[in-house]
């Protein structure tokens, strides 16, 4: 499919013109699905790899990351992306429904401690355990025929604490033991910080955003109170997000659910755009989100994964995109994906309708 106007801005531009509040040719637009979705994809539309897919659907972001190299006994992902033990030592067990397949823990490898000696003696990764020479080369490659704005995720300070502890522990010790809380969010920030400078330099200046993140909220709320995330777990998150916002990257950090008491605290921590917008969880409304904080902020998201993708129709979806880069575009500030990593019992047409909506749209 052709679409006029497609090849006028680079997708770098068209990103960038989004965070920095104005607006390009079309909104730009963002690709995030599981496994099965990339496979759906690529069979139903003939196409034969990842990065085709994406060039296809127009997506102006691309994502890198360093290899892993380290010991051979754990699978060398951290979180969902594999089963088995992780460099952190969490094992994750795969487990199928009728769609696809989630990898969920089965261990936490901190569950067991009662001291923060435990913790700091933990056999906690090292950053030597992966490999960022190919970085350049992968940025120039990705970069070789348009300049994409190139996203590294480096981590977080909340939701791999909880992996590794267990989550009913982790929210107890913030109230019966906050200092083993802020022992594991604190060793973890710093292993992914350091990780972040390494990806940095050893891309030659070529990443333009940082991400972090950590699901804190729920359907109908903040999974901890506000000032307990801000007593025990703000101080770790911002180390993930000021310093390179001060470095001049732009800075993403990617919550589930409803934050809206500490969105303010984000901004004030240096946050440029705000991911997923998840709009069916309470005070996630765009207006109420765009009119509280637009003019600082940037939305990444948005396009309903529980309801609308899987369940609406195309047309139905056409006119989501329309009216959310309406109200979150307006005067830049929106890159449209979709509230979730697309889910495979989402219709093709569906998806196809998401992105053919994004690449007709003109401000």
């Amino acid at each position: 499919m052709n679409y006029p106007g497609n090849n006028e801005v680079e997708p770098y531009e068209r990103v960038f013109a989004a965070i920095n509040h104005g607006v390009s040719d079309r909104p730009p637009v963002d690709y995030i699905a599981t496994p099965e979705v990339n496979d759906i994809l690529k069979k139903s539309l003939k196409i034969d790899d990842d990065e085709k897919l994406r060039q296809f659907l127009g997506a102006d972001m691309r994502y890198v990351a360093p290899r892993y190299v380290g010991p051979d006994d754990t699978t060398g992902a951290a979180g969902v992306t594999a089963a088995g033990k992780d460099f952190l030592g969490i094992v994750w067990k795969p487990v199928k429904n009728q769609f696809g397949t989630y990898n969920e823990i089965a261990f936490h490898p901190l569950g067991h401690v009662t001291s923060v000696e435990e913790v700091e003696n933990y056999n906690w990764p090292s950053v030597d355990w992966f490999d960022y020479s190919f970085l350049k080369e992968e940025i120039d490659r990705l970069n070789a025929h348009r300049r994409h704005a190139i996203i590294f995720f480096a981590g977080g300070a909340f939701e791999t604490p909880w992996y590794m502890r267990g989550m009913e522990r982790f929210l107890i010790d913030l109230v019966e033991c906050p200092e083993i809380a802020e022992t594991i969010s604190r060793r973890a920030m710093e292993f992914y910080k350091e990780r972040a400078m390494r990806v940095i330099e050893a891309s030659g200046g070529q990443i333009d955003i940082l991400g972090s993140g950590g699901d804190i909220g729920t359907q109908r709320g903040m999974m901890l109170s506000p000032d307990l995330w801000r007593k025990h777990i703000k101080p770790y998150s911002e180390q993930l997000i000021r310093p390179f916002k001060d470095m001049g990257l732009k800075t993403f950090y990617h919550s589930c659910g409803s934050i809206v008491p500490v969105i303010e605290d984000f901004i004030e921590m240096g946050l440029d755009i705000l991911d997923p917008i998840q709009p069916k969880a309470a005070g996630m409304e765009p207006e109420l989100l765009k009119n509280s904080f637009g003019t600082r902020l940037a939305f990444h998201g948005g396009i309903d994964e529980q309801e609308l993708l899987p369940n609406g129709t195309a047309a139905e979806v056409r006119s989501e995109v329309e009216r959310l880069i309406d109200i979150f575009g307006r005067d830049g500030g929106y890159i449209v994906c979709a509230a979730h990593a697309i889910q495979p019992d989402t219709p093709v047409e569906n998806i196809l309708a998401m992105y053919e909506a994004v690449k007709q749209y003109r401000y």
